[in-house]
C-alpha cells in the first residue's frame, strides 16, 4: 500500500476554487465592497509582493466574519455538489481512480476549505487534510482555525497524520511553489502533472 497526495486547486480542479466559492458564498454587496477594499491588496498578490496566505485571511475574514455555521455549511455542500463537478479535471480523476485500484490510500492536502472540501472528499473516498474556519457560539469567528494548510504546513500535516515510512512509496501531485514543501516528502513528485526529479 503505497501514499498518494494531492493538492486539490489548480490539480484536481482546472483553476483556483477560492475566488469561485467567495462569489458564491458571499452576498453581491459584500463582494462589491470588498473589491474595492481589497483592490491594492489584490494588485500586490499579483506583482509577488503579497503572500496567498495574507490575502486569504483578509478575505475570510471581511467575508465570513459573524456568518451563522449552519448556514456556512449548507453553502459548502451546495458549492460541492453544484460547482464542483465542472471544475474537475479527468486526468485527475483518472489517477485518483487507479490510486484506489492498488489500493493506495488517497489524502488531499490543501489550503483550500473543509466545508465544501469535506463534501466532495467523503463522496470520493478519499483521506483529507486542509484549511478550515474558526467558529463560536455558532457563528464564523472570520479567522481560521489553526493555521492555513499551505506551504511547509502541508507535509506537517501529513507526518502529523500518517508514518510516511509506512509506505514503501508516496506519490505528490501540486501545481504551484506552495506546493514545494509537499512535494518534497515524495518519492515520486508530479508538478503540473509532470514527473519531477
Amino acid at each position: 500500500m503505497n501514499l498518494a497526495l494531492f493538492d486539490f486547486d489548480g490539480t484536481i480542479t482546472t483553476r483556483e476554487m477560492f475566488p469561485d466559492f467567495m462569489r458564491f458564498a458571499v452576498s453581491k454587496r459584500r463582494l462589491l465592497v470588498g473589491s474595492l477594499v481589497f483592490a491594492p491588496m489584490v494588485l500586490g498578490y499579483k506583482l509577488g509582493v503579497v503572500s496567498g496566505s495574507t490575502i486569504r485571511r483578509h478575505i475570510v475574514n471581511f467575508g465570513f466574519s459573524g456568518v451563522r455555521a449552519d448556514r456556512f455549511e449548507k453553502i459548502g455542500k451546495q458549492f460541492s455538489d453544484d460547482v464542483l463537478p465542472d471544475a474537475l479535471r479527468p486526468m485527475a480523476l483518472e489517477r485518483i481512480r487507479w490510486h484506489k485500484a492498488q489500493g493506495d490510500v488517497v489524502m488531499v492536502v490543501s489550503g483550500a476549505l473543509d466545508v465544501y472540501l469535506r463534501h466532495w472528499c467523503r463522496k470520493h473516498d478519499v483521506d483529507l487534510i486542509c484549511s478550515s474556519l474558526e467558529v463560536e457560539n455558532g457563528r464564523l469567528t472570520g479567522r481560521f482555525r489553526g493555521a492555513q494548510c499551505v506551504g511547509a504546513e502541508k507535509p506537517r500535516r501529513v507526518r502529523e497524520t500518517c508514518k510516511l515510512d509506512d509506505f514503501p512509496v508516496v506519490y505528490a501531485c501540486g501545481d504551484t511553489t506552495e506546493d514545494f514543501d509537499l512535494l518534497s516528502i515524495a518519492h515520486k513528485k508530479f508538478y503540473r502533472w509532470q514527473e519531477v526529479a
